[in-house]
């Protein structure tokens, strides 16, 4: 058995967060392994319901729009409008995605300078924009896609 460093819960050897506080336990077994591949089909704007459309007209300047694509909450809309979003399977985060191939504290969402960045919180699984593995912070565009664990997003800024 050992001890979680956090929080000094009793732990098997074989987790990677511990199930009393959630922290990391990653960096301690040397575990980093990536199990998720990314999503490999094509997004298209005309794919688009036109309910979601309308929603991604009408956003205001300075925020943004997470569209779920695919996942358990396919069909979901999460509104970036704060200077920090989180996302996470833990039910406090920001966008709550709520899969084991997410961590509790998966990913960060920062709006500054009129830019959304996105930085991966080291998750176990990683965070991929554009099909691509993230590593340290990276603007996000309009239309590019985001996949954290399972759950495959696009990306929509509102428009000046």
């Amino acid at each position: 058995m050992m001890q979680c460093p956090a929080c000094g819960h009793e732990l098997s050897e074989a987790v990677n967060f511990c199930p009393h506080c959630g922290a990391s336990l990653a960096k301690m077994s040397g575990d980093t392994t990536r199990v998720i591949p990314p999503v490999v089909e094509e997004f298209q704007i005309d794919d688009l319901a036109p309910d979601d459309a309308a929603a991604i007209e009408a956003l205001p300047s300075g925020s943004a729009l997470m569209l779920v694509l695919r996942g358990g909450q396919a069909g979901a809309r999460y509104l970036i409008d704060a200077d920090v979003v989180t996302a996470g399977r833990h039910p406090r985060c920001d966008i709550f995605l709520d899969d084991i191939t997410v961590s509790r504290h998966h990913a960060r969402f920062t709006r500054r300078a009129g830019q959304v960045w996105i930085s991966d919180e080291n998750s176990l699984n990683g965070t991929y924009v554009n099909k691509t593995l993230i590593d340290g912070e990276v603007a996000l565009r309009r239309g590019d896609e985001v996949q954290i664990g399972k759950f495959r997003m696009v990306f929509f800024a509102g428009q000046d």
